[in-house]
């Protein structure tokens, strides 16, 4: 193979060079390059029809195209934003609904997906979704229009099991005036704390709350006669739901003013 070593090639005449023939292939070896003028190319001179298409749109090289906006739908809240494992129906506001959205909820944890059970259109920014959800955890939602525009959200939905009550409604004990209550234990499982929301303790009765178990301590004081005295306790979790469960306590005074015969 003969090599020619030069620094510069010129025309002999006019301007143009050649490089070999026709069917001659000119080869660039690795590591070298071929540095061209910082040009462009005219439209004309690139193979093909001269024009790329966008969206399903034709565009000419050098041309220009309006291109139409999609509307995707919003996502605002959602009521409640805690629900349990049974079949809970929630409100989903936001804008740009078309009837009728698909609407799926994601955990967030573990990515699975669930298409909710029931989906009714009220409006373009209203819609209503019934889950049934038997997994606890945190959940996104995705809500795709029937033309296929989406919007997925945050985990924005919460799937927990509500406060149970272990400790049975009804009669806490009978205690006599001016006795100790000792320690009355009120348990609910998942919840964090409790609080007397109707009715009313016995004098000298306090409410001690607690995560799971909570305790009505205290001496009794200020009963003149025999009385039951009725309250309700509401168990709260951590997410907010709650269980109320109805007592009583009773309270003996005993004979009064009694007298002696001879």
């Amino acid at each position: 193979m003969s090599e020619v070593k030069v620094n510069k090639i010129s025309p002999r005449s006019g301007t143009g060079v050649q490089l070999g023939d026709s069917g001659d292939t000119v080869t660039v070896p690795s590591g070298a390059s071929i540095a061209l003028p910082n040009t462009s190319v005219a439209n004309a001179a690139l193979q093909g029809s001269g024009q790329i298409t966008i969206n399903g749109q034709a565009v000419a090289l050098g041309g220009s195209v309006t291109i139409a906006t999609e509307t995707r739908p919003t996502f605002t809240s959602i009521t409640p934003s805690t629900i349990e494992n049974t079949q809970t129906t929630c409100t989903i506001a936001g804008g740009n609904f078309v009837s009728v959205p698909l609407v799926t909820a994601i955990n967030n944890s573990t990515g699975a997906t669930v298409v909710a059970d029931e989906v009714s259109f009220q409006s373009a920014s209203q819609i209503t979704a019934k889950f049934t959800l038997p997994v606890d955890g945190t959940y996104k939602l995705y809500i795709e229009n029937p033309d296929g525009n989406a919007v997925q959200t945050n985990a924005v939905l919460t799937v927990s099991d509500a406060p149970a009550w272990v400790t049975g409604a009804g009669s806490l004990g009978s205690f006599s005036a001016g006795s100790s209550f000792g320690t009355i234990t009120l348990t609910a499982t998942n919840s964090v704390s409790m609080a007397k929301v109707s009715g009313t303790f016995p004098g000298g009765m306090t409410l001690n709350s607690g995560s799971g178990s909570s305790t009505l301590t205290g001496t009794e004081s200020g009963a003149t006669s025999d009385t039951t005295f009725s309250f309700t306790i509401r168990a709260t979790d951590a997410e907010g739901q709650t269980a109320d469960r109805a007592f009583t306590v009773t309270i003996s005074v005993g004979a009064n003013n009694s007298g002696q015969f001879n």
